[in-house]
C-alpha cells in the first residue's frame, strides 16, 4: 500500500470523520500522506510537538507513559481503524504520551495546519469533531471509573465488554466470540494490574460461565459479563 485510499467509505469508518460530507472526505484524503513503521519504532514521545495525527491502517501501536524508574503504564493499543494524536493537534499542546509500533504498522499522517484549515472553514465539520472529542472524554471517564471503583474481576469483565462494543456497537448480542491480539501482559498494563492477577481473574470468569477459551477463541456470555461488570452493592 503506497497510494492514498480515496474512498469516502474508508475515511468515514473512523469515528472522528463519520459525520464529514463526501466533499470534505475527499479533501481529507488530499492532505493525508502514507507512512509505515517497523516494529519497535518510537513514532513520537511525550513532550514532542503535536503537529500531526495518525490513522492506523494495519498493525498495532501502543500509547504509554514511563516513570523515571522505567515502569510502563499502557494507556491504549490502537489497531486498524483507529486514529490517535488528535488531541495535541487540536489543543496546540505537546504530546501527552509515547507512541510505539508494537508490530509493523501502516497508516496515514494528517498534518496539523492542513487539518485545522479544513475544519475551520466548515463549522458543521468543526461541530462533528467537538462531538467526537466529547465522546473520547466520556470514554476516559468510564476507564478511570473502572480502575478506581471496581475489583479486578469486574475490571476484566468490563474490558471484554468494551472490546465487544468496539466490534458490535452498544447493542451487544447475547453471546459473541473474540480473538484477542493482546497478551495478558498487555491487558494487565491497560487495567493497571499484574499479569498473574489478570490471569486469575480470567480463570475466575471462566469458572463463572462468563468466558470460555477454545483454540485462541474466547466465547463471551454477554449477560454474565454484564452482571459481573456492574455487581449489586452489598
Amino acid at each position: 500500500m503506497t497510494e492514498i485510499n480515496r474512498s469516502p467509505a474508508f475515511w468515514r469508518s473512523f469515528p472522528i470523520f463519520e459525520e464529514f460530507d463526501k466533499e470534505t472526505l475527499c479533501e481529507l484524503a488530499d492532505i493525508a500522506s502514507y507512512r509505515k513503521w517497523p516494529a519497535g519504532t518510537v513514532i513520537f514521545q511525550r513532550g514532542d510537538e503535536g503537529n500531526y495525527m495518525i490513522v492506523v491502517v494495519s498493525g498495532r501501536i501502543k500509547l504509554s507513559l514511563f516513570t523515571p524508574q522505567g515502569r510502563e503504564l499502557m494507556l491504549r493499543q490502537h489497531e486498524a481503524g483507529a486514529l490517535f494524536g488528535e488531541m495535541a493537534v487540536l489543543d496546540d499542546q505537546p504530546r501527552s504520551a509515547d507512541a510505539t509500533a508494537v508490530t509493523a504498522a501502516e497508516g496515514y499522517v494528517i498534518g496539523k495546519k492542513a487539518f485545522l484549515d479544513l475544519i475551520t472553514q466548515k463549522p458543521k465539520i468543526a461541530e462533528a469533531v467537538i462531538r467526537f472529542l466529547c465522546a473520547q472524554l466520556r470514554d476516559t471517564t468510564d476507564r478511570l471509573e473502572t480502575i478506581a471503583l471496581y475489583d479486578l474481576n469486574a475490571r476484566v469483565a468490563r474490558f471484554f465488554l468494551a472490546t465487544l462494543r468496539q466490534i458490535h456497537g452498544n447493542e451487544l448480542p447475547a453471546s459473541a466470540n473474540l480473538r484477542l491480539t493482546l497478551s495478558q501482559t498487555d491487558i494487565a498494563a491497560i487495567l493497571g494490574a499484574s499479569r498473574p492477577k489478570v490471569n486469575r481473574a480470567i480463570l475466575w470468569l471462566e469458572d463463572s460461565g462468563a468466558l470460555k477459551r477454545t483454540d485462541g477463541i474466547i466465547s463471551c456470555n454477554v449477560g454474565r459479563l454484564l452482571t459481573i461488570a456492574d455487581p449489586p452493592e452489598d
